[in-house]
């Protein structure tokens, strides 16, 4: 029952909206703009009824049309200010939300995005803010002001003609026991509409994300069905929505013309007997109007709140969250610093062990390479140097100072990475070479130009029309990868790092552009301390040491010359790829 009442709440709707900081002083004026809207429009009916009352076959009395005519003015100009500092309030809401699950999201750590599709991500950023900015921005202005007007118009009811109230008002409780299951179904229902969105909308973004691997794979029918049952899928949950919607609309109009009908049938009677004239009658009916529009939009207010409910739940999981670890740790300086690995464990899932103790030391200035059969931990372990993860176990230190004490923006600003995709954002060349510094608009097209050569990038670039100023497209995708691998390098250069890390960096490169490219990332090696991985043993053959990984275990370490004494499986790779 608790659990029941707990999933049904709507505290953690209104404490996330509360948590965004509300304008007040537009909620303000949006909520006395409504209230005086609907005290003007509460005065229309009566003002009718001294209108119609009045009428004779000779006369009209002009100064009340007069004064009617302004209530209808006036109830415009304010029902306009209403409805924009109401809708402004809801925007600010809705911003402040999706900007903080946006600063969030770009806080959480690697692992966060190895159990979450991206598609998946940007759906709740994207479509589940937005149904709670529909909530706020449009039904909760009709809302607002609806309950008002219906409130002003039950009381002025109470007072003209108790006994019609009451028989209007029986419809109420008929209503209600009717809509509230409709609504809690509706929930159940938006919520898996909401999950099923959310997981079409991943595999949508993924498959044109990989839009060349699809057609090179003939993989068109294989995506076709599946984006078919997801497009079924979403179509069945429409379907349940629809089913609602059929229920609760005929219902809400069935009660409705049964009110009007009634409350026509019994007014007619009493005007006929001479106890209310027609003028009270016309401006109890118009009440009654006044009462049936608000019921009908609370009918979308509620529906769309339930819908905003189940928004909900998976927004304040990502902003509850935990947060990567090391934004404000120590600003160091690591030039000429060891780094040393002391018992170094890890694993993604309790049950499967990536890195076993893993344990090397590294002087400044050294080039150490990581070797061994795929899978065996090599890239790993460069995720725990650049903390993308935190060990399970051990310590990794930068002279005597563990680097989880360092800021995580001092530690990665002096690191370069450089891997065998090069990963580029759509934009220029100039955007991307400046990507993520924090004087990036102070650095001039000289310093550009300098770093370019020097990644003997700048003969490529000039050759383009627009040269620093060309579009490289998603991914890099207008480049070739040996261009985009000596912008990779030319970026590192211009970060001037202190560790280097490179991930296959010439693996799928042919001879000539591995030949430049191998040039520049010797260049960019010059006095600093580089970490290698490498399948291909020719291009670590004079590093400082080479580690040997077999299945998350250091297996072998030491020069080339030395494993190939020493290590057999090192020497099988050597005899294989250096014969």
């Amino acid at each position: 029952m608790k659990t029941e009442n707990k999933q049904n709440s709507l505290k953690p709707f209104f404490s996330l909206i509360l948590s965004t900081g509300v304008p007040k002083l537009a909620l303000t004026i949006g909520l006395a703009a409504s209230l005086v809207t609907s005290a003007v429009g509460l005065s229309i009916p009566l003002l009718t009824r001294e209108l119609v009352d009045g009428f004779s076959a000779n006369s009209i009395s002009m100064g009340l049309a007069g004064i009617l005519a302004l209530v209808f003015i006036m109830q415009a100009v304010c029902d306009g200010f209403s409805t924009y500092f109401l809708a402004y309030a809801g925007q600010k809401v809705v911003a402040s939300l999706r900007e903080r699950m946006w600063f969030k999201l770009l806080r959480l750590p690697v692992r966060y995005f190895d159990e979450k599709t991206s598609g998946e991500t940007v759906s709740r950023v994207v479509n589940d803010t937005g149904i709670v900015k529909g909530l706020i921005s449009e039904h909760f202005p009709q809302f607002v002001s609806g309950l008002i007007t219906i409130i002003g118009a039950v009381i002025i009811l109470l007072i003209m003609d108790w006994k019609m109230t009451l028989l209007m008002l029986i419809a109420v409780p008929i209503t209600t026991v009717i809509m509230v299951p409709l609504g809690m179904k509706m929930q159940t229902v938006s919520k898996a509409l909401q999950d099923e969105t959310a997981s079409f909308t991943g595999n949508v973004q993924q498959t044109l994300s990989e839009i060349r691997l699809m057609k090179a794979s003939n993989a068109e029918t294989a995506e076709e069905t599946k984006g078919a049952s997801g497009i079924a899928k979403l179509f069945t949950y429409g379907l349940k929505e629809a089913r609602i919607f059929a229920f609760i609309s005929p219902i809400m109009h069935f009660v409705i013309m049964i009110v009007i009908v009634a409350i026509i049938g019994y007014g007619g009677i009493r005007v006929s007997e001479g106890t209310m004239t027609t003028g009270s009658l016309i401006a109890f009916l118009l009440y009654l109007f006044q009462i049936i529009f608000p019921i009908t939009m609370f009918t979308m207010f509620f529906t769309q709140l339930q819908k905003a409910k189940g928004a909900t739940e998976r927004i304040i999981d990502i902003l509850n969250t935990v947060e990567e670890e090391g934004r404000d740790g120590k600003e160091m300086d690591i030039s000429d610093k060891a780094i040393h690995v002391q018992n170094v464990s890890f694993s993604y899932t309790d049950d499967e062990p990536v890195l076993r103790n893993v344990s090397f030391a590294v002087e400044p200035g050294q080039m150490i390479a990581f070797a061994g059969p795929s899978g065996g931990g090599k890239t790993t372990m460069f995720g725990l140097l650049e903390r993308f993860y935190e060990p399970s176990s051990g310590v990794i230190t930068i002279g005597d100072t563990p680097i989880q004490e360092l800021s995580m923006k001092s530690w990665r600003s002096q690191i370069g990475y450089v891997s065998q995709d090069s990963p580029m954002m759509a934009g220029t060349i100039r955007e991307n070479l400046c990507y993520g510094l924090d004087n990036a608009d102070g650095i001039n097209d000289e310093k550009l130009w300098e770093v370019a050569k020097m990644a003997f990038a700048d003969g490529f670039i000039k050759q383009f029309p627009d040269q620093l100023d060309t579009e490289v497209g998603e991914r890099g995708v207008k480049l070739s990868g040996g261009q985009r691998q000596r912008i990779a390098i030319a970026r590192a250069f211009l970060r001037d790092p202190k560790i280097l890390m490179m991930d296959e960096a010439t693996a799928s490169l042919d001879s000539q552009s591995e030949g430049i490219v191998q040039q520049a990332l010797s260049r960019l090696m010059e006095g600093r301390t580089t970490f290698v991985i490498a399948h291909r043993l020719s291009t670590i053959v004079d590093a400082d040491q080479i580690i040997f990984i077999e299945k998350g275990e250091i297996t072998g370490m030491g020069r080339h010359h030395e494993l190939i004494a020493s290590h057999a499986l090192y020497r099988e790779f050597a005899e294989q790829q250096l014969a």
